[in-house]
């Protein structure tokens, strides 16, 4: 019987920094696996990526050589794959930092009919989980635990989306054109009423005036008022006038 691999304490986690499209739809961004497998690596061993339905990767099998890794086609089918073949020494702590993988990253293998591992979209929100599998000629070496369960974002259909908001923000938009109209006309009848009372006050002293000037110079078509006696308590200012009753 072969020997089983090696239970590595490392956990898969995807990154915790902010990172653009860090799980979308049919992706998700992972930590690569650095110095998580040396002193069981050799120069020709590879790391793979276990990926299952969160339901399914209890009953994952690891393969026993290459040509049994399952392939992503199969995933609808067998609810798990493997992918992401890389050279351990990528992973090494010598090695340059590897950079975050993304798991579901090539469209152009969705409906490839080949059995070379690949790495396509992820067909529904999962959720998943992922494990990092050390593979040497003789088949697995060493193992991390598998991930906490990894949902993807859900898609929204265009058909779902409510137009409401939208509306709602036109009607707001409208309703407030309409007060600012109204407070126009509003302002516009106020300042022609105060026009109009300002013009009539003026119109009023005109004419009082052009009546005063009239009395004041047509006095020979008014009779001559007689001397009256001033009444008592009636004063009169300046001194000399006497108020006509």
């Amino acid at each position: 019987l072969p020997t089983p691999p090696a239970r590595l304490p490392y956990v898969p986690h995807v990154p915790p920094m902010a990172l653009l499209g860090k799980v979308t739809a049919t992706t998700f961004a992972l930590e690569g696996p650095r110095c998580v497998f040396d002193g069981h690596a050799d120069a020709s061993d590879a790391v793979w990526l276990a990926v299952a339905f969160a339901n399914a990767s209890a009953t994952f099998r690891n393969p026993r050589s290459r040509a049994d890794v399952p392939p992503y086609k199969q995933l609808p089918t067998a609810r798990s794959y493997m992918t992401l073949e890389t050279a351990a020494a990528a992973y090494s702590c010598s090695a340059p930092s590897p950079p975050v993988l993304r798991v579901g990253g090539d469209t152009a293998c969705r409906d490839q009919g080949r059995q070379d591992p690949c790495n396509g979209p992820l067909p529904s929100p999962g959720p998943y989980r992922v494990k990092f599998l050390l593979m040497g000629c003789r088949g697995p070496k060493a193992e991390t635990r598998w991930s906490e369960p990894i949902l993807l974002r859900r898609a929204v259909s265009p058909g779902t989306i409510d137009p409401a908001p939208t509306r709602r923000g036109s009607d707001v938009v409208v309703i407030a054109s309409i007060l600012a109209s109204l407070g126009a006309v509003l302002a516009t009848a106020v300042l022609g009423a105060l026009g109009a009372k300002v013009w009539g006050s003026l119109r009023h002293q005109d004419l009082g005036t052009d009546a005063f000037t009239r009395r004041s110079y047509r006095t020979h078509h008014i009779p001559p008022a007689l001397p009256q006696p001033l009444p008592p308590g009636c004063g009169c200012s300046p001194p000399g006038l006497c108020c006509s009753s």
